[in-house]
């Protein structure tokens, strides 16, 4: 092996191996490098504690102005649930004395979201929206308790009698809907017309019911139109018509109670199958059959009952 070499190191007075010199510079800039992190490290944090950004400042005013409105948010919220748990005991009694049936779940008919699904909208956004669905709430309940005021005073008058509510067909199940009032398909002729009533899709033969307490104002019995039809006069201005019959059970002007059997399911008349076409006026107004079927079904069958009743496109007359 050769002989190692020195050389003379004159800033330091001293003898070394060459590229000892090369180590100690980089153990230097290592240092520096170090030295330099830290005191940005340093800088940021007192910078961020002595100063502030304008967004952060924005976060401060905002998180200042929730704390103001919290406690006013929070007492609304509690009025608002107590008003809903007054609704529902009110609403319950309603749907037992009146209609004869439990009050349908709220979640079956409708939903609402009273935030939107999403993480980019601001505190400051949610707590406005928050009182705007509060103040539309409020007046919905102000509205809710003045109809509630209105029916328990109808309810408390000794004069007062319901409409009907009940279904004409016994052992109703809910594929026996047809089509309600509105704008159907004749099937006939494969063009839309408006559409007076509820089609029944019974069986043939299947005994007709009166649905309340009544008169008989019409009888026609005929082989073309509406074929053989009933007509009976209630309370409060109600008319029930009940058409295409197979027969009729009843004479005009006869008294007749809830119930009582009027005649036959049939397809006379212009019928495109056995059915029953059954119709609810209120003086000269044409009403829709399935909001009166509330003491005949449960809510979840009313429910389901209104939307097939909708979606049906075609009559069966």
């Amino acid at each position: 092996m050769g002989k190692k070499k020195y050389v003379f190191d004159s800033e330091n007075f001293s003898v070394v191996r060459p590229g000892r010199k090369g180590r100690k510079t980089a153990m230097l800039l290592l240092k520096l490098f170090f030295a330099s992190i830290s005191l940005t490290v340093i800088y940021y944090v007192v910078f961020a504690l002595l100063f502030s950004t304008d967004q952060e400042r924005a976060l401060q005013n905002e998180n200042r102005m929730l704390e103001r409105m919290y406690p006013e948010m929070e007492r609304k919220a509690e009025l608002l649930d107590e008003v809903v748990e007054g609704l529902k005991v009110r609403d319950m009694m309603i749907y037992e004395d009146i209609f004869e049936t439990e009050a349908p779940e709220l979640d079956r008919i409708l939903s609402m979201n009273l935030m939107p699904l999403t993480d980019s909208v601001s505190e400051e956004d949610l707590v406005k929206l928050t009182e705007a669905k509060s103040l539309k709430l409020m007046a919905g309940a102000g509205r809710v308790e003045s109809n509630m005021a209105e029916i328990m005073a109808l309810l408390s008058d000794e004069g007062y009698q319901a409409p009907p509510m009940h279904i004409p067909i016994e052992n109703f199940s809910l594929p026996m809907t047809g089509a309600s009032v509105g704008r159907k398909m004749n099937p006939f002729y494969k063009v839309t017309g408006d559409h007076d009533g509820l089609d029944f899709m019974a069986p043939l033969g299947d005994e007709v019911l009166a649905v309340a307490d009544g008169r008989v104002s019409q009888v026609i019995r005929s082989r073309r139109g509406e074929g053989n039809v009933v007509e009976l006069e209630h309370e409060n201005g109600f008319r029930t018509r009940y058409a295409h019959l197979q027969d009729i059970s009843v004479k005009k002007g006869r008294q007749v109670k809830r119930g009582e059997v009027i005649g036959h399911v049939g397809m006379s008349g212009h019928s495109f199958a056995p059915h029953l076409h059954y119709e609810v006026w209120r003086d000269t107004v044409l009403c829709n059959p399935v909001n009166y079927f509330f003491g005949s079904v449960d809510p979840e069958e009313y429910a389901d009952m209104s939307i097939v009743s909708v979606v049906t496109g075609q009559s069966l007359d």
